[in-house]
């Protein structure tokens, strides 16, 4: 079966629920048993629920992994990937240019427990081979990256790192299976933040994880259970329903992103537009061998690259709400100096390039001609 009808129907056979066409929602903490010893499917919500069932083994038939995980929330999904795959004494790499939120959970979080960062500029695969050490086990990777679109060849450095039997995860948020697999580019798990495109809808908060391997499978499986970071039933539908649209929704982002980008490339009050679709990108070739489409997340640099300008841009949009998400029907703006890298130290933020001046775009599903005007009176002088 080809994406789409993949996206709709698979993960779920109504023959074992009723016959309803739509996977029940499962609203229970637990599961009766028959006898005392019985092994059942279903125990405890916790460790398992049929309309999450039907939510990891859509994802993964998405990804293309034999083995699909959900949980409470994409940092929860990260923290249980670096969790399986790391020990104190353990290094990972990761993608300099990242999540706001990966940073910190990388830095605060994993460092004082004994685990080495490093962040290193993936944008050349070369740079890998000369940062990885014998203690590296895991490198993190985000395509396209957040916030600035950057994009690092999954393949290549893949290759390297297995090299080196280093494990592989990539952050596939912005790009969903529809326009990217990273396991058939080689990686060895996929994190998603559900709450973004596959959800697509804004009211749902959700995250993923896809791998093939069996003893990854295990490993992060049982953490899931034992920390015990997992989706309410109610979640797990809500996401199950906005998989069913994916394919749809992002064709309508990517033809509306690409225009739009091209429109801002154009605009005297902005200097810099960060979108792989566009020629001038620095990762416009490896963008269109490794994607389906370029997406719909488009960054800016204005000409006046103050807070206050981006700030009286925010502010004069009338479709774009200003908020830290991104990937809904809706279009959002987020001012990621302040709200999605609020937390990453400024002379980080002044490396990566992540200035105050900038706005994150997310391009919603309006008509264009609507998107385009709500842009141009905001940015009018």
């Amino acid at each position: 079966m080809k994406f789409a009808t993949r996206a709709i129907h698979v993960g779920y056979d109504n023959a074992e629920h009723n016959r309803s066409v739509m996977p029940p929602l499962y609203q229970t903490s637990a599961f009766a048993f028959d006898h005392v010893g019985e092994d059942l499917r279903y125990a405890y919500a916790r460790t398992g629920n049929p309309t999450r069932s039907a939510l990891q083994a859509c994802l993964a038939s998405l990804e293309e992994a034999k083995h699909g995980l959900a949980f409470s929330s994409g940092m929860a999904a990260i923290d249980a990937v670096l969790r399986a795959c790391l020990k104190p004494g353990d290094e990972v790499i990761a993608v300099a240019d990242l999540y706001g939120g990966a940073y910190r959970l990388l830095t605060r979080v994993m460092q004082p427990a004994g685990i080495k960062v490093s962040f290193v500029d993936l944008s050349d695969p070369a740079r890998l081979e000369a940062a990885i050490t014998p203690a590296t086990r895991l490198l993190w990777l985000e395509s396209p990256t957040n916030p600035l679109l950057g994009m690092v060849d999954i393949a290549a450095l893949s290759a390297i790192a297995h090299r080196h039997n280093v494990k592989v995860a990539v952050d596939n948020t912005f790009a969903t299976p529809y326009l990217q697999q990273p396991l058939l580019l080689g990686a060895d798990i996929v994190v998603h933040s559900a709450t973004k495109y596959l959800g697509g809808h804004s009211d749902v908060l959700l995250g993923l994880v896809a791998v093939s391997d069996d003893k990854l499978h295990h490993d992060i499986r049982f953490l899931q259970n034992a920390a015990g970071a997992v989706p309410g039933p109610q979640d797990c539908f809500l996401t199950l329903r906005g998989i069913k649209t994916l394919a749809l929704r992002m064709e309508r982002h990517c033809d509306s992103a690409e225009k739009v980008a091209a429109w801002l490339a154009g605009q005297p009050a902005v200097a810099k537009v960060f979108y792989p679709g566009l020629p001038e990108h620095p990762g416009h070739e490896l963008a269109k061998r490794q994607m389906r489409r370029f997406g719909g997340i488009i960054s800016i640099r204005l000409q006046d690259d103050s807070r206050e300008a981006a700030s009286r841009v925010a502010q004069r949009l009338k479709l774009f709400a200003l908020a830290e998400s991104l990937g809904g029907v809706e279009s959002l703006v987020n001012h990621s100096y302040t709200m999605s890298h609020g937390g990453m130290p400024a002379e980080q933020k002044a490396a990566l390039g992540i200035a105050e001046g900038g706005l994150r775009l997310s391009i919603g599903i309006e008509d264009l001609d609507d998107i385009l005007a709500d842009l141009e009176q905001a940015l009018r002088d």
